[in-house]
């Protein structure tokens, strides 16, 4: 029995390993061969990385991508992902989640009849069709250079974050084909950057003269045709994609949008009961520092 539980520690050398390769011993060792031990920790990171994105934009307004889309991005390098497609998983899952949260938020706002529902609908059409032309445009892309858009979008709301920067109101919305225009303008960036589009609508609602809490609830609104539209362009568009993880429809990984979606889901309420108690115009700037730190990191790799 002791000289099995050396042998098993390694302490003796059989000379009937000496016919496998280090590799193969390598993988027969007891550290890497935990395969639930590192499913667990990887969802529990999942679970974390929702809970933050979750209290984030229900505090500040951001939108949980454009924390989502860079940690998953991190996640899926250090799980072995292939470079191919690491940010093209990572900006469709972060879309599959919004997808899941952005209901309750327009639960929530219509509760306290904010939404523009008129404006929601005749944004909606080119929602929907910039962003299946945004998923289009992502898959087309390598991933270096999709990191790259990703990291100049991100430097951009961080700068508008931290200089307080908002748009005055000038005009009245525009017509049908404005619209229309304006709603494919969202819906491609958004998609291709794999957010909800707070940070594009909010201002343009702003623009157009609309009161902010409205503006606000509208873009919460438009967020669930940007996400449901850009995440089935994503599934598309990556289906006969290779070197996916087990467990991905297209570009979406299955426990990345269970883990996010259900604590960010949860713990948005949490966030939305802080922006009431909490400087959030320190946070913000707290917080853009940290978007500018990501994107110059994401842009310089």
């Amino acid at each position: 029995m002791r000289r099995a539980w050396q042998l098993f520690h390694g302490k003796i050398y059989h000379k009937s390993f000496a016919r496998f390769p280090p590799e193969t011993l390598k993988s027969l060792t007891r550290k890497d061969n935990l395969p639930v031990e590192s499913l667990l920790s990887t969802l529990l990171l999942y679970l974390m990385l929702g809970a933050f994105a979750g209290i984030m934009a229900g505090m500040l307004g951001v939108g949980g991508g454009l924390i989502i889309v860079p940690v998953l991005a991190w996640i899926f390098h250090h799980q072995q992902v292939s470079d191919a497609v690491t940010m093209h998983l990572a900006i469709g899952s972060s879309l599959a989640t919004i997808v899941v949260t952005s209901i309750s938020s327009i639960r929530a706002h219509h509760r306290r009849g904010a939404v523009l529902w008129p404006v929601f609908w005749r944004l909606t059409p080119g929602i929907v069709v910039g962003a299946w032309v945004g998923a289009a445009i992502a898959d087309a892309l390598p991933s270096a250079i999709l990191s790259k858009v990703f990291a100049i979008f991100v430097l951009t709301v961080a700068a508008q974050m931290g200089f307080g920067a908002k748009p005055a109101p000038h005009r009245e919305l525009p017509g049908t084909v404005g619209m229309a225009a304006a709603g494919g303008m969202i819906g491609t960036v958004s998609a291709i950057v794999g957010i909800g589009g707070g940070s594009l609508t909010v201002p343009f609602l702003t623009w157009c003269n609309t009161a902010i809490r409205q503006a606000v609830a509208t873009s919460a609104a438009c967020g669930l045709p940007i996400a449901l539209a850009g995440a089935l362009g994503f599934i598309v568009t990556g289906l006969n994609t290779p070197n996916l993880p087990a467990w991905s429809l297209g570009y979406v990984y299955g426990p990345a949008l269970l883990g996010i979606a259900v604590t960010s889901m949860l713990l948005a309420p949490l966030g939305a009961r802080l922006a009431h108690t909490l400087p959030t115009d320190v946070l913000k700037k707290v917080f853009a520092v940290f978007l500018a730190i990501i994107g110059t990191r994401m842009l310089l790799s």
